[in-house]
């Protein structure tokens, strides 16, 4: 059911390491995102998909993780992802609505993870910079997202959101990943029937 599904998609930023994702994995993923909506079905999204150790470890060193844990400077070597999917805006084709186009294909890549067992986290702060560099990514190619894929190495439970409105997440004394949703009364402001 896809509500489940939905519940279970949480942000894993812990994961199994040694468990190999395979680049087939990735490229079953990246099709569920072809396959979604596209503004104006331009169709400009592009992909780089990594499952190396090596490339899988540059591409680590280009971002950041959980911004509010803020003493955590991302996973420990053994708890990175296995699998990388980048995703990339070909700006000859497309420079609106790429942020719609992007959000789908992402929501359709994590769906299909969890599915599959597996689960990721997608990533906005990036050296996009040394990123480039790294990778050899043309210049009329945009960075936009970074997805890990990988094993999830972590128990994430939903809260409810304090009386203060605190939406940040945390990480209690035995490393369980809380993450505040705030109400469904709260966030519907109108109802017509």
């Amino acid at each position: 059911m896809i509500a489940d599904l939905i519940k279970k998609n949480r942000s894993c930023i812990r994961f199994y390491q040694e468990e190999v994702v395979g680049l087939e994995t990735l490229k079953d993923l990246v099709d569920l995102a072809r396959l979604s909506a596209s503004a104006a079905n331009l169709q400009p999204l592009k992909y780089i998909l990594s499952t190396n150790p090596d490339k899988n470890a540059l591409i680590f060193s280009c971002l950041g993780w959980a911004g509010y844990l803020k003493d955590w400077h991302g996973p420990q070597y053994g708890e990175r992802p296995s699998g990388y999917i980048i995703i990339l805006c070909d700006r000859e084709k497309a420079t609106e609505w790429i942020g719609y186009d992007c959000g789908i294909a992402s929501q359709s890549i994590l769906l299909g993870a969890r599915e599959m067992g597996l689960a990721g986290c997608m990533i906005g702060s990036i050296n996009r910079k040394k990123l480039r560099e790294i990778l050899k990514i043309p210049v009329h190619i945009k960075i936009l997202l970074v997805i890990a894929i990988g094993k999830p190495n972590e128990e994430i439970v939903i809260e409810k959101v304090d009386p203060i409105n605190n939406i940040r997440y945390w990480r209690d004394e035995k490393g369980v990943h809380h993450v505040p949703k705030r109400n469904l009364k709260d966030i519907i402001i109108g109802l017509y029937s």
